[in-house]
């Protein structure tokens, strides 16, 4: 199932402002992903899902890698990625490479909240931005982010356009899963939210 969905921007306020602005609702600070040099904020989807708001993290130094999720290459803030919730990561990922997609290998994870917690686990490498292939999470022991009381927006419906459905339709259907991908010349998320005067916005 789906687990959250990716926003991310060259400057963490300016993307939290962003959905703030789209959507009366403000994400609430996640924490830092030390080593990264990225934080995030959170904001709740409903139905077990959420979304991350991620950017460079002012109090982290550059890394010495590039930033996932393509940050370091974005010019404004954009849904960039897809997370799948798996309880068994290591038999997803090899049921998945059966069905010819290959999500990478495994890895852990972890982020340090606000109060000084240390939240695990673990992951495949976030797709290269413009695949629409989702990565895969499995939260493991740790509890799951929309367990902690986030902001809520309502989400209503997840699509995308591609330049080749059929190479996202290649992972999706190696794991089981639905996305509504129509053709077009850049390859795009858009996320249908609940505004919280009620009305639809369209995040992308």
């Amino acid at each position: 199932m789906l687990d959250h969905l990716v926003y991310a921007g060259p400057d963490l306020a300016e993307a939290v402002a962003r959905v703030t602005a789209l959507t009366g609702v403000t994400p609430a600070p996640g924490g830092s992903h030390v080593g990264l040099g990225t934080a995030n904020h959170l904001a709740d989807l409903g139905a077990g899902m959420y979304l991350e708001v991620v950017g460079p993290d002012p109090a982290q130094p550059d890394p010495g890698s590039p930033r996932p999720f393509g940050i370091d290459d974005l010019t404004e803030p954009a849904l960039v990625a897809w997370a799948v919730r798996t309880t068994d990561l290591d038999a997803t990922i090899a049921r998945a490479r059966t069905h010819g997609f290959d999500p990478g290998d495994a890895r852990e994870m972890s982020r340090e909240t606000a109060d000084g917690e240390t939240l695990r686990w673990r992951l495949t490498p976030p797709s290269t931005p413009g695949t629409l292939r989702p990565f895969l999470i499995d939260w493991g022991s740790t509890p799951h982010p929309t367990t902690r009381g986030l902001p809520s927006i309502p989400l209503l419906m997840v699509t995308g356009t591609h330049p080749d459905p059929v190479s996202v339709h290649t992972a999706t259907d190696a794991l089981g899963l639905e996305l509504l991908v129509r053709r077009a010349g850049k390859a795009t998320l858009t996320a249908a939210l609940q505004a919280k005067n009620g009305r639809q916005v369209a995040l992308t």
